[in-house]
């Protein structure tokens, strides 16, 4: 479930200066598209967005004080959604109009002014807001960070994953997140996984304990998040369970509303998961450039069977 967003977030995170309406500080935020209420400003309000953090720039300012004072009042008080508009932001530390202030503090709206340029500011909003209202889950699971490709280990309990991983860290990979994976989805559908604050950099190891890998491998062994690539899931071996033996056969895995690749890894005593994990992130790089071993693999075996039957 996305996170709560409120406007006081925002007061808080960009340092934005409070000019009237504190009681709506606690005003949900529920889109992180913003609006910048232009053809409002010229009266236009059919297909108003109230429901969007709106901004008001130089551009929008300019073309209200060259209106009459009635239409002044008028467009304040539509801009102002009594239930709806979560607050309004004045950029470029341009003056509130008197309007805007009495129309706000008729409906309890906030108005908040900062001094960044109104192109930056909508820059940076966008940015915190999709990553606050982004879709987000929680897996058991254990991310690591291969050659640059982020790779989800997954799999029962005691199967191994977290010893995977420290053999990765000791190969010089990092670790971002064991026991614990918080995703969370992107607008553009990318998946971001991170640690929980409690067990950052944080690795269980039985027979162990908890071990701080930053402490022991350096900063370089640890990174905050990353971007989910490929999911390995780690099985137990079964012995009349037929694996993918030449990899023709791309699995895929949902997680919240992506499909992501998933690799399929079983366990038997003298496999060497580090190792398999490592080529694992190799193969998909060379796929991603255009370069699949298993398909030409099948195709010069494809070609090799046709000549043989053409000497027939």
């Amino acid at each position: 479930m996305p996170k709560k967003v409120k406007v006081s977030d925002l007061v808080r995170e960009f340092h934005l200066e409070i000019i009237c309406g504190e009681e709506g500080l606690k005003r949900p935020i529920v889109t992180a598209d913003l609006y910048r209420p232009g053809l409002e400003m010229a009266g236009y309000y059919e297909f108003h967005p109230t429901d969007r953090v709106q901004i008001l720039g130089k551009t929008e300012l300019t073309f209200f004080d060259g209106l009459s004072s009635e239409e002044r009042m008028d467009r304040m008080h539509r801009l102002c959604a009594p239930e709806e508009t979560p607050c309004i932001i004045i950029s470029r530390g341009m003056d509130a109009p008197i309007e805007l202030l009495a129309a706000a503090n008729d409906h309890q709206i906030t108005v908040v002014r900062t001094a960044m340029a109104t192109t930056i500011l909508a820059s940076r909003l966008t940015n915190f807001l999709e990553n606050r209202l982004a879709p987000t889950t929680t897996i058991h699971g254990v991310l690591v960070d291969v050659y640059g490709i982020g790779m989800l280990i997954s799999g029962s309990s005691g199967i191994g994953k977290s010893e995977t991983a420290l053999e990765l860290v000791k190969r010089g990979h990092r670790l971002i997140a064991d026991d614990a994976v918080e995703i969370r989805q992107t607008a553009d559908h990318q998946l971001i996984g991170n640690a929980p604050e409690l067990i950052r950099h944080l690795l269980e190891i039985r027979g162990i304990g908890i071990i701080n890998v930053m402490t022991l491998f350096g900063a370089g062994a640890v990174r905050t998040e990353k971007k989910i690539s490929v999911v390995v899931k780690l099985e137990t071996w079964q012995q009349d369970k037929q694996y993918d033996r030449l990899g023709l056969d791309e699995e895929t895995t949902q997680i919240i509303d992506t499909n992501i690749p998933l690799v399929t890894v079983p366990v038997r005593p003298g496999r060497n998961l580090a190792v398999i994990i490592e080529v694992a992130a190799m193969n998909f790089r060379l796929k991603r450039m255009g370069y699949n071993a298993a398909l030409q693999f099948t195709n010069k075996l494809t070609e090799s069977l046709a000549e043989d039957m053409d000497d027939l």
